[in-house]
């Protein structure tokens, strides 16, 4: 399957890192943005095209604007999947997104900690009133062992998404653990699930 992936965290741009890619997007002959690739999933995010250490001092017309742009104008190819990373909350980045392309379904991500679950929440709530389906929630940094010992700690308490979903009436479709392979494979440009396909993260 052919899959894109558009950062559209436009005040937060994190793929280029995570995805191990740097530089600026060629053009084509028609004048549209080639996305980089890497892992064999084409990328395109507001990091490729400014400054790593420049901040994003937006107003909500310019915010609407760069995701247009990175939405309308690359040439992603024929994609089986274009996923849209968006930022939390419900802002103009995800009304800007929702409202301009067919989104075949959303994916609300969340710690199970009670102010991360507002945001869920919200989130949940935003693309039912677009009418975008909610296909799941997924419970992040739901709990962490102790490598040594094996002791495990909710330290953002337990089960809050799986509550949230059961509210709501949606699936779990995963719970991601809070573990160090996880953050130094992403700090590191190489995903766990690239570089450690068999590790337990």
């Amino acid at each position: 399957k052919e899959v894109g992936l558009l950062d559209a965290d436009i005040y937060g741009p994190s793929i280029p890192k995570m995805m191990n890619l740097k530089g600026n997007p060629e053009l084509t002959p028609k004048n549209l943005m080639r996305p980089l690739k890497n892992y064999g999933i084409a990328c395109m995010s507001m990091g490729f095209l400014i400054e790593e250490t420049a901040p994003v001092v937006w107003r909500g017309l310019m915010v609407m604007s760069a995701v247009e742009k990175l939405l309308r104008q690359v040439d992603w190819g024929q994609l089986d999947y274009l996923v849209i990373d968006m930022p939390p909350g419900t802002g103009d980045v995800q009304l800007s997104v929702s409202q301009n392309i067919p989104i075949a379904g959303a994916v609300i991500i969340s710690t199970p900690q009670d102010v991360a679950l507002l945001d869920a929440r919200k989130g949940a709530e935003m693309f039912r009133k677009v009418h975008v389906p909610v296909l799941g929630l997924v419970q992040n940094m739901s709990v962490f062992q102790c490598p040594k010992c094996k002791h495990e700690t909710h330290v953002f308490g337990a089960d809050g998404v799986r509550d949230l979903a059961q509210t709501l009436g949606l699936d779990i479709l995963g719970d991601i653990p809070l573990h160090v392979n996880i953050r130094e494979t992403c700090d590191s440009g190489q995903p766990v699930v690239i570089s450690q396909p068999e590790s337990d993260a």
